[in-house]
């Protein structure tokens, strides 16, 4: 190939290349993200705790439309993280717990919540901020006992997805 058909080979493909990014749908989330501590169910699954399928291998994917309260975020692939009775590791903890999560990619992000039994109990606004690669949050569990399913969502700023975690938990056994 000579030297002028090289340029224009990478020509083409730039052109080709910018055209694709052009063409790709608006609002599309690279962020991934799950709570790994205390583990939720898809941390359960990476681990190898509970037997699980394709979600062991990215546990970071659970996502889905906002305003969803499973914990497969919608998405039928991971619906075995809806089953309350798939053997998930119960995590005993006192009145308050803080909850980590590990972000694979950064995105702009509109808040986080937690939700038990369909309550939100806790909210943290971000207003739009990239967070980084690890986000903590404590939450105040002592309006509750026994236990417990928390329901954890971070919503993506600029899209109309969420990443969905659930974690079981023992409230007061701690």
């Amino acid at each position: 190939m000579t030297f002028r058909n090289r340029i224009r080979s990478a020509s083409a493909v730039a052109a080709a290349t910018a055209l694709l990014f052009t063409l790709m749908p608006a609002g599309v989330a690279s962020a991934h993200g799950y709570v790994s501590a205390p583990p939720s169910r898809q941390a359960q699954c990476a681990a190898g705790v509970v037997e699980c399928g394709g979600i062991k291998w990215e546990p970071q994917s659970v996502e889905g439309p906002k305003g969803l309260t499973s914990c497969s975020g919608g998405n039928s692939r991971f619906s075995e993280l809806d089953d309350d009775g798939h053997g998930w590791q119960v995590t005993p903890v006192g009145t308050s717990l803080t909850f980590t999560w590990t972000l694979t990619a950064m995105h702009s992000t509109a808040n986080w919540e937690y939700f038990i039994g369909g309550d939100r109990i806790a909210n943290f606004e971000d207003g739009g901020a990239r967070p980084p690669s690890t986000v903590t949050h404590h939450v105040d569990l002592s309006g509750y006992s026994g236990q417990q399913k928390v329901l954890a969502v971070w919503n993506v700023a600029d899209t109309a997805n969420a990443f969905y975690a659930c974690v079981d938990v023992n409230v007061g056994a701690a």
